[in-house]
């Protein structure tokens, strides 16, 4: 009768009369658990990379649809306020040419209406909105918005003749073209009335 403190024997111990692989069989199914084990954590980290990317769009998509709601406000806005200034312009270019003996109310009046223009420009500039100024330059259609096409003596073909209302940017993107004559180059025919308008290619 065996003693309960006497330590197992090789018969007493689970397993201990199975046969035991030899060290090349071990080695190799140690390489291929090892092997096992890399692809999982290789498709872990792949898994994991995809998801960071997505993360990653998510947070971007996010930044731009803030950002161009934001701009869309400050667009609309701008936009509302170049249209006071071009209105003042406009009234500034009604009044009569200054002059010495004019009464003073139409003189106090043209103060004030230039005083306000000038103040709504300044606003503009600070918050980024920058005027183009188009008369004479190449019609390029991503700023300019051909109205008419008229032929000139003095402006090449294809540059603007004449500006009706100036162009507007916001932190370098258009905010609004200027509404422009194309010329056509030449002046017309003698006897022959020059065209009162007509459209152009917008796209050439």
């Amino acid at each position: 009768m065996q003693n309960p403190d006497d330590p197992p024997q090789p018969a007493d111990i689970p397993g201990a009369d199975e046969p035991v692989g030899s060290p090349e069989t071990l080695m190799e199914e140690a390489a291929g658990r090892i092997r096992a084990l890399e692809a999982e954590a290789t498709e872990f980290k792949d898994k994991w990379m995809r998801a960071e990317a997505e993360t990653q769009n998510v947070r971007a998509r996010a930044r731009r649809d803030v950002e161009d709601a934001r701009n869309f406000a400050v667009q609309r806005f701008a936009r509302d306020v170049v249209e006071v200034v071009e209105t003042l312009e406009r009234a500034i270019a009604s009044l009569p040419a200054s002059d010495a003996e004019e009464p003073p109310v139409l003189a106090k009046m043209r103060e004030g209406i230039e005083a306000t223009q000038r103040m709504f420009l300044s606003s503009l500039e600070r918050n980024g909105v920058s005027r183009i100024e188009a008369q004479g330059a190449r019609f390029d259609p991503k700023l300019h918005q051909a109205m008419a096409e008229a032929p000139s003596p003095t402006v090449p073909a294809g540059h603007v003749a004449q500006a009706w209302t100036p162009g507007w940017t916001l932190n370098g993107r258009l905010l609004k073209p200027a509404m422009v004559v194309v010329s056509t180059g030449g002046a017309p025919p003698s006897g022959d009335q020059p065209p009162s308008g007509g459209t152009v290619d917008t796209t050439a």
